[in-house]
């Protein structure tokens, strides 16, 4: 992988589950529960150590790029290129 890769991906978020899990891949979009509240940016950042600590990466590399209010939202991740994710969540449109 060289320095310039990154990868862009939609998730739907559901905030307030009883867990924090990735639930797969619907229509190309990645499925995410988290157990945060959508108040004050909590479900946002809990989103993002999910990913970061699933994919292996800093929090810091993972973006919120769209969405930041609703569910569906636009994620990159610095350090990873598409095929990585697509081989990783089948179906994800990267």
């Amino acid at each position: 992988m060289s320095a310039g890769d990154e990868a862009r991906f939609a998730v739907r978020l559901t905030p307030r589950a009883a867990v924090d899990r990735i639930d797969g891949v619907v229509d190309g979009t990645l499925q995410v529960r988290v157990s945060a509240p959508p108040v004050e940016d909590a479900a946002n950042a809990a989103l993002i150590r999910l990913l970061a600590r699933t994919l292996g990466v800093a929090p810091g590399r993972v973006h919120l790029i769209r969405g930041r209010r609703g569910r569906d939202k636009v994620v990159e991740v610095e350090g990873l290129d598409a095929a990585g994710l697509r081989a990783r969540w089948r179906g994800l449109g990267v």
